[in-house]
């Protein structure tokens, strides 16, 4: 074989080294070329078209830096808030990260001599939270995204929505105690004198209790003449009035614990969150920065972070993202699948999807799990369920 035969030992070697990552000290951000060595470094700094472009550069140097800056800056942050969020995290092991990506922005064409100028400056700006300690420079992400502040104000006022609710379910409760305990008219024992109209009788004492058994000893003992007609007379009079007062409070009480029952359920039925993600369930990819690979792709939700961001697993590939709920969405099976509803009053329940109305862009799915199971639910909408895994 020839020296330029393109399966020769030393092609082959050639074009696995041209894929890989080479060494950051040859290569030439301006004209975006990767030497292998040094001489080949050398002999691209004598070529005329890296003559050319220094001639472009020294008519306005700060102008190519502040632009190499300015990208250098946007992708390391963009990889900060996207791989690590807002965790503090060694900046060595983020500019390794980033550094992988072999058409990255060289730190040698920057304002920024060392990753530890730069590590300040993020810090100078407010851009991060930095701190030195013994081990290096560690950085933390300041998330200053208008929609992340939108979202945490969203969140303190659900919270407080929620305690509000808390306080006037505890008023009603108190006020239907209040209204109870006004209705119930308390039994005070009403005491006579022993009269005796004949010496010679016997007296007699009943202690138990009931319209019956006072009958029954009233006709043992009917010697007692009217007297004895009347004190059973009082006691079937007693008996009607505490037995129609406990009705009256039974349906008191039931008629309190079927509003509150009703309130709840009201509550539930109206309350929505601006969160939906759950485990376990089938989301679409809709965002367009992760390229062709993963655009419209299916995958499942393995965790959920903060209620709004999701690592899930490619059912395709196997791949592992970490994803905001705005680049997801949600996913409709075949009727007959099992589905999880994921906002409103059912939240959390499984069910089946029994039927899909398209130009409503809602389903109806009967409740699989908890307490409502057999519930028919028609008219949720599509971004309320999701397919499970």
């Amino acid at each position: 074989m020839g020296k330029s035969d393109f399966l020769s030992p030393k092609a082959i070697a050639n074009r696995i080294k041209s894929k890989g990552l080479q060494k950051l000290r040859w290569y030439c951000q301006m004209c975006q070329k990767q030497c292998r060595d040094e001489n080949g470094f050398k002999c691209h700094c004598m070529s005329e078209s890296h003559q050319r472009q220094l001639l472009l550069a020294s008519e306005n140097p700060q102008q190519f830096m502040d632009y190499f800056s300015e990208e250098f800056r946007n992708d390391f942050l963009e990889l900060l808030r996207r791989r690590f969020g807002t965790k503090r995290v060694h900046n060595n092991i983020v500019y390794n990260e980033y550094i992988s990506h072999r058409e990255h922005i060289h730190m040698n064409a920057t304002q920024w001599e060392t990753l530890t100028d730069f590590t300040k400056w993020l810090g100078r700006e407010g851009l991060c939270k930095v701190d030195e300690t013994p081990k290096g420079w560690y950085i933390q992400y300041i998330d200053r995204d208008p929609e992340t502040i939108r979202r945490q104000q969203e969140q303190e006022r659900k919270k407080k929505q929620d305690l509000d609710d808390e306080e006037k379910t505890a008023k009603f409760i108190e006020q239907q105690v209040r209204r109870g305990l006004e209705g119930k008219e308390l039994e005070k024992p009403v005491y006579t004198e022993l009269n005796r109209e004949n010496e010679e009788e016997k007296v007699t004492f009943n202690l138990n209790k009931g319209a019956s058994t006072s009958i029954a000893a009233s006709s043992k003992t009917s010697v007692l003449g009217p007297n004895a007609l009347k004190t059973v007379e009082g006691a079937v009079k007693r008996k009607e009035s505490s037995h129609s007062s406990g009705q009256s409070k039974e349906k008191k009480k039931k008629s309190a614990l079927d509003e509150i029952m009703e309130l709840e359920e009201e509550k539930k039925r109206t309350s929505r969150r601006d969160y939906w993600l759950q485990p376990e369930i089938v989301v679409k990819i809709v965002t367009k920065k992760l390229g062709e690979k993963y655009h419209k792709k299916k995958a499942v939700v393995k965790e959920v972070i903060d209620k709004y961001t999701a690592v899930v697993k490619m059912i395709d590939s196997g791949d592992k993202l970490k994803l905001d709920q705005t680049h997801l969405e949600t996913v409709i099976p075949a009727p007959g699948k099992k589905v999880m509803v994921l906002n409103g009053g059912y939240r959390g329940n499984e069910g089946i999807l029994e039927s899909i109305n398209e130009k409503r862009f809602s389903a109806t799915i009967i409740i699989d799990s908890g307490p409502l199971k057999g519930r028919r639910v028609e008219d949720i909408q599509y971004e309320d369920i999701s397919k499970l895994a």
